[in-house]
């Protein structure tokens, strides 16, 4: 790309430190083509003659109100996988979810906290119904959020590549995924008994509360964190760590680390934490 067509340095500064504030993402100086690149579809689709004129359409009071939301779906990385970090899903199946077979435990409560565009959340919903079909009686529900409507969108659709399901166990393939037929053949479906089990909503890390309607024993926040400074994933994950329940799992990103942070977490296994339990 060449500098004419680079965002100036003002206005990256403006964005940056916008983007920091409303989202928590931080966007040093050699993300400026990046982000330059993708703002180009979105000053195009506006008719807009420059990124500066971009700029100031943005920060005036009607891009605040129509357009930051599609800017955050711009700028926000989607990259996600069936199965993706499978060691987290082993953990899952063969150590915790082993203690809700005994009584008083039968209901699990899983918070995929940044889902993209959803294969987390149905990667859980496959493991976890397996568990339910060997234990009768045991049940969960699964909340899956993402601050990119876009990734919402796809999600809530619960169609994709046949390509993308790989990862995917054929016995769990055969159970949970719908292969197309015709001009579809190349896609597949995630079967309604698992789509039923996630609800989806749009949720902003850096919210000061987070209004979910129950405490979590199982939250999923992978490869988010990454994008934060340490002062905001240690704020980010404080305010995760109110909505999970004590004795509850928090899994992060296998290269994420809060080793140092005044959390109220202990290490379980590697990326693995257990919330302690909270002060009389």
């Amino acid at each position: 790309m060449s500098e004419s067509t680079l965002i100036s340095t003002a206005d990256f500064q403006r964005l940056s430190t916008m983007l920091k504030q409303t989202l928590g993402i931080r966007l040093p100086e050699h993300k400026r083509t990046m982000l330059s690149s993708r703002l180009h579809k979105r000053m195009r689709d506006l008719s807009l003659e420059s990124l500066t004129a971009y700029c100031n359409y943005l920060f005036s009071s009607e891009g605040r109100k129509r357009e930051w939301q599609n800017l955050f779906d711009a700028v926000t990385t989607n990259k996600t996988d069936f199965f993706r970090e499978p060691s987290h899903f082993n953990f899952l199946r063969e150590r915790l979810l082993p203690r809700f077979t005994i009584p008083g435990k039968k209901h699990l409560r899983v918070w995929s906290a940044a889902c993209s565009t959803g294969e987390e959340p149905y990667t859980l919903a496959m493991v976890l119904g397996e568990h339910q079909r060997e234990n009768p009686g045991f049940s969960f529900e699964i909340l899956a959020t993402d601050i990119c409507t876009k990734a919402l969108d796809t999600a809530r659709r619960a169609v994709y590549p046949h390509h993308t399901v790989t990862p995917v166990p054929p016995h769990l393939r055969h159970r949970y995924l719908l292969r197309g037929t015709g001009k579809q053949v190349n896609l597949v479906r995630v079967s309604p008994e698992a789509c039923a089990k996630v609800s989806f909503g749009r949720l902003n890390f850096m919210a000061d509360d987070y209004r979910l309607p129950h405490r979590q024993q199982v939250v999923f926040c992978r490869n988010v964190l990454i994008y934060f400074d340490r002062e905001t994933q240690e704020a980010v994950i404080n305010r995760i760590c109110r909505y999970l329940e004590p004795g509850g799992y928090l899994f992060l990103g296998h290269s994420e680390s809060i080793m140092g942070y005044k959390v109220p977490l202990a290490q379980e296994a590697t990326t693995i934490h257990r919330r302690l339990p909270t002060p009389p």
